[in-house]
């Protein structure tokens, strides 16, 4: 994990993985269907099948680490017009 994380932002990382561990566990544990297990906690099925190949790969640290900010904003604000707005 990156040392220049937060313990906030450690934390709130920490609930989510739980979270999603939860959803996870829901399926196989209670409901046996993904479609009825995502309808009930309100996600994507795409974004269970998501999960879950992080979770088989790497386990919860999967589910820690990966941020859904993108990797390139070609149509982002420049910095510079950023820092006069403020």
């Amino acid at each position: 994990m990156n040392s220049t994380i937060s313990a906030s932002a450690e934390r709130e990382l920490e609930r989510r993985a739980k979270h999603q561990v939860a959803v996870l566990r829901h399926v196989e544990e209670v409901s046996g269907s993904v479609a009825a297990t995502c309808r009930c906690y309100g996600i994507s099925r795409q974004a269970y099948y998501k999960w879950l190949k992080r979770y088989e790969e790497q386990g919860v640290e999967g589910l820690k680490d990966c941020s859904s900010a993108p990797h390139h904003s070609p149509t982002a604000t420049n910095a510079e017009v950023i820092e006069k707005i403020l």
